[in-house]
């Protein structure tokens, strides 16, 4: 292990602190990327190079310490570490060079998913290699047959699934708006899927996948990262929502689409 229990839970509440930090802090303060990108978060580089070098730290951290440390743990341990794995598997590198167009993002928001990405990883290895209880999930054969596995590895591949099918709606749709002559730089609302109902239902998405890791690992560190989850983008769907307001009010208006839950938000 890294660090003694007692560590760990301090890490959890201070990062839970810090969390409701940014959800407060992101309705006054738009994080700047995307649809929201603004030359005031400084210098930018290409979105593919970017979401690759914010989201493969927590990859390779976690692989590290499953090699130093995830030989002798049970085979239910490594199912969740691996469903864990498979996320980031696809969003480090396999959507980063699914990205449509020349998006830009800026270094300072990628130094800063850095950090999260790098103490998240950490967290969910040390407690699944260190500090989960023998015997916590068990066996495979055990865990796969448990009632809130089950629960939360719905939610896990449901929210995983509805996330990927909404980015590719977002890339079909620049496709199209390049093929017509659209600046590179344009955002569009797409139809269909999730965005029948919301504006940002990507976002959704992966909000139901963390809430559904949650379930599943039962762990305050899997809390911790559906609870970050929530706090960084839904305040983010609200001003997604306001900026599709601003350029395509009455398509919003018309389509009654909400920030990021359908007939809630």
């Amino acid at each position: 292990m890294l660090f003694s229990f007692n560590i760990y839970i301090l890490i959890i509440i201070c990062m839970t602190v810090a969390g409701i930090a940014v959800f407060v802090t992101l309705y006054f303060v738009e994080a700047g990327y995307g649809i929201l990108l603004n030359s005031r978060w400084g210098r930018t580089i290409k979105s593919r190079t970017g979401w690759l070098i914010m989201e493969a730290p927590v990859f390779i951290v976690m692989a590290v310490l499953f090699v130093l440390f995830g030989k002798n743990v049970q085979s239910g341990n490594l199912l969740i570490f691996f469903l864990f794995m498979l996320h980031y598997l696809h969003r480090a590198f396999i959507y980063p060079f699914l990205i449509v167009g020349n998006g830009k993002m800026p270094v300072s928001i990628i130094l800063m998913g850095v950090f999260f990405n790098l103490i998240n990883g950490v967290l969910q290895g040390e407690w699944l290699f260190a500090h989960a209880p023998l015997n916590y999930y068990g066996e495979i054969n055990q865990l796969i047959i448990s009632k809130r596995f089950i629960a939360g590895v719905i939610l896990f591949f449901g929210g995983m699934g509805f996330n990927i099918d909404s980015d590719r709606r977002l890339r079909l749709a620049r496709r199209v708006g390049a093929q017509r002559g659209d600046n590179h730089g344009t955002h569009y609302l797409p139809e269909g899927g999730g965005f029948r109902f919301v504006t940002s239902p990507n976002y959704l998405g992966e909000i139901i996948e963390w809430c559904g890791f949650a379930i599943m690992s039962w762990s305050l560190s899997g809390l911790l990262f559906a609870f970050w989850t929530i706090a960084n983008l839904v305040p983010r769907a609200a001003s997604t929502w306001k900026r599709h307001k601003e350029l395509r009010s009455d398509e919003v208006e018309k389509r009654k689409l909400m920030r990021v839950f359908p007939y809630i938000y």
